[in-house]
């Protein structure tokens, strides 16, 4: 009796060890992915990321991009092949343009469509989170944030939502408040006729007034050195494809 006592006690204690010693290990794992700080931006172009240290660089890659034009969802796959090496923490990208000249009608049947594509990316290899690229108008603020909504009901809850943010968006509106997001991305490059005034506003050492923006930036390899808290998570654009040469390029385009 004792013995089968002794025995059930060191089963139940044995138990108790492994499933703490998997908790353990999942929530590092999860830890040091989700805060990795550098994510090298992957775009329509031949990538091959193998050259990359998975424990200290993710990779967001285009996944597709999504063309709204009148009542028409295009969806147009990535062409151009994508290699990652196993470990690194993955985010699928899906670039969406609504047409200029053909006003999308963003309509109830166009969120549906283009939800359902970008939740189709969360099941992509090693994919750990999904991010929506769109530089949308104040007319089409609605429509962005009905998706946002619909999106996250939809996606597994491991999987995170994040989006690119104009810097504008960061600094003057307010429309991304309680959106259900993990993280919006100031972008500082490509500007514009508000680059002026952001590179200011940063220089005086501002934070951005939207919560949702403080956890990174966005900049890229051919545009001047941005100063920024250097603490945040840090995404990189190139206009050609990456190099392990092009990761030294990196420090000379952040101002600390």
């Amino acid at each position: 009796m004792i013995q089968d006592k002794f025995k059930t006690s060191l089963l139940i204690t044995l138990v108790v060890l492994a499933i703490l010693s998997l908790s353990c290990s999942t929530n590092t794992h999860s830890k040091t992915d989700s805060k990795s700080m550098l994510i090298l931006w992957g775009w329509e172009r031949p990538e091959n990321f193998r050259f990359i240290d998975s424990k200290e660089i993710g990779v967001a890659f285009l996944a597709q991009t999504i063309q709204l034009k009148n009542n028409e969802t295009i969806k147009l796959l990535r062409r151009q092949p994508l290699e990652i090496p196993d470990g690194v923490f993955v985010i699928a990208v899906t670039r969406i343009e609504a047409d200029k000249k053909e006003t999308p009608a963003l309509s109830q049947e166009q969120l549906t469509i283009t939800v359902e594509a970008i939740a189709k990316t969360a099941s992509l290899k090693n994919v750990k989170a999904v991010q929506i690229d769109f530089d949308a108008l104040v007319s089409e603020r609605e429509f962005y944030k009905a998706l946002l909504v619909k999106l996250r009901k939809q996606l597994p809850s491991a999987i995170q939502l994040k989006i690119t943010a104009l810097a504008s968006w960061c600094i003057h509106d307010n429309w991304l408040k309680d959106a259900p997001i993990d993280e919006a991305v100031p972008m500082l490059f490509r500007m514009g006729i508000d680059e002026q005034n952001i590179v200011g506003y940063l220089n005086a050492k501002n934070d951005w007034r939207e919560p949702l923006c403080r956890q990174s930036y966005g900049i890229s390899l051919d545009e001047p050195a941005r100063k920024i808290d250097t603490t945040r998570r840090l995404y990189v654009f190139n206009p050609r494809s990456w190099t392990k040469e092009d990761l030294s390029k990196i420090n000379d385009k952040v101002i600390r």
